[in-house]
């Protein structure tokens, strides 16, 4: 496998995926990728006009940073058989926005199970946001509004824990709401097997085969039940995550 989990598009004050392009830029030349297949179905809000104008919308903004770094980029809504372009694609790119929205479109067009292959293959991947969260088994840690109902909760699987992208440890004074780690907490209560990485803002996750690596400023923060958080720091051993 080839992944490269990215926690959140674009930093407060910065432009849209400026601060992951070296990681990307270094991610497809060492897989020596030219052409990338773009899954634009998390973005349900770029137009007001409706989804199709959103998907257009979201495949032009990628682009814009793709063509920069010399990569061509191409969005999967153009395409009337959305598995065989999958099956064909020489890399993915899964752009964030709904993840319930993203995984609803991928198991209705049947390409849930086709990237699944094409990735346990070995075809590199990259995903930001809602892209990050449709590699782990299920979607239950994304933080977004259930705005349409996936025929299943279940997604890619190809990493065996599941990531809270944009993490946050923050809780707002005034705020009466939950804070993310008591999120987490609940599904841990019901889930109990399985990990949660809470991956902030700034940071990212690669991964070749059993190698993976936590890149950025910040650390992580490690979420199992009945144990306290445990921080890891980027360039610490995070191996046995992919041991689970």
């Amino acid at each position: 496998m080839h992944l490269l989990l990215i926690s959140n598009s674009t930093n407060y004050g910065e432009k849209y995926l400026e601060w992951p392009q070296e990681y990307l830029a270094d991610f497809m030349s060492g897989q020596h990728i030219k052409k990338v297949l773009f899954i634009p179905w998390a973005g349900v809000g770029l137009d007001p006009e409706g989804l199709e104008q959103s998907y257009n919308a979201y495949e032009k903004k990628v682009q814009n940073v793709y063509h920069k770094l010399g990569f061509e980029i191409h969005s999967i809504h153009h395409e009337a058989d959305p598995v065989k372009a999958v099956n064909d694609a020489e890399s993915i790119a899964v752009g964030g926005g709904n993840t319930f929205h993203l995984v609803a479109k991928m198991h209705e067009t049947k390409t849930m199970a086709a990237i699944r292959k094409r990735v346990m293959d070995g075809i590199p991947y990259m995903g930001w946001s809602a892209g990050s969260n449709v590699t782990c088994p299920t979607l239950m840690t994304t933080n977004d509004m259930p705005i349409t109902e996936p025929e299943s909760f279940r997604c890619l699987g190809v990493i065996p824990f599941q990531i809270n992208p944009h993490y946050i440890d923050a809780h707002l004074q005034g705020h009466a709401g939950e804070t993310r780690k008591q999120r987490i907490d609940e599904f841990l209560l019901v889930n109990r097997d399985m990990p949660v990485a809470g991956l902030r803002e700034g940071t990212l996750l690669e991964i070749h085969n059993t190698d993976i690596q936590l890149k950025g400023k910040k650390s992580l923060i490690l979420f199992r039940f009945g144990q306290e958080p445990r921080d890891h720091e980027p360039g610490s051993d995070i191996r046995f995550l992919l041991d689970h």
